[in-house]
């Protein structure tokens, strides 16, 4: 069970909430629900991807379970400043392919009254930190990190296994590259 921050944001504070965790674990998929209940909320939402995550689709944010929200693609975190408008809940999905900015991108979002909702990867395939998901997870007010399950044995899986060899940390790809594993499972492949 995890806590998770279900709250109408009446006073405009702003906040900035992260979904992290391995490939599989369904961060896509809770952050589709979170925008869900926005919706429901009428709060008016802007949802963000990168341009590199063209896997599913070039234009929606799409979970591994095939749901689908439209989305803007853009290539820099920055570009959220001028496509935010009135949006008082911004999406961004596949975070860990934006660049560095995007932390600073996140905190003037919220201080204007914003609620971040940022789901992505926060290790990379090496068990490496991945692009700017430590530093927005460091200045996030709520942080849910999620699990799926290791394919070799069944146990709990908080890492991210590339079946396939090569030396590139940004090989953007789903099954037929990745599956999740445990840390035991994990580290006895490498």
């Amino acid at each position: 069970m995890f806590n998770e921050p279900e709250y109408v944001n009446t006073q405009n504070n702003g906040s900035i909430e992260v979904i992290c965790g391995p490939m599989f674990s369904g961060k896509t998929e809770e952050l589709l629900r979170r925008l869900k209940r926005a919706r429901i909320a009428n709060m008016p939402i802007a949802i963000f991807k990168p341009a590199a995550d063209d896997r599913y689709s070039e234009l929606n944010i799409v979970s591994h379970d095939a749901n689908y929200y439209p989305s803007l693609v853009i290539k820099k975190a920055s570009e959220m400043m001028k496509h935010a408008g009135s949006a008082k809940v911004v999406a961004i999905d596949e975070a860990q392919f934006f660049d560095n900015e995007l932390a600073d991108i996140a905190e003037k979002l919220a201080r204007e009254g914003k609620r971040i909702i940022a789901a992505g990867l926060d290790m990379d395939s090496f068990g490496k930190p991945f692009g700017p998901m430590p530093q927005l997870m460091a200045m996030a007010d709520f942080v849910t990190k999620l699990s799926a399950i290791c394919v070799v044995c069944g146990a709990q899986a908080t890492h991210t296994y590339r079946k396939v060899g090569t030396p590139e940390t940004i090989k953007v790809g789903g099954m037929e590259f990745y599956e999740p594993r445990c840390r035991r499972c994990y580290n006895n492949g490498q």
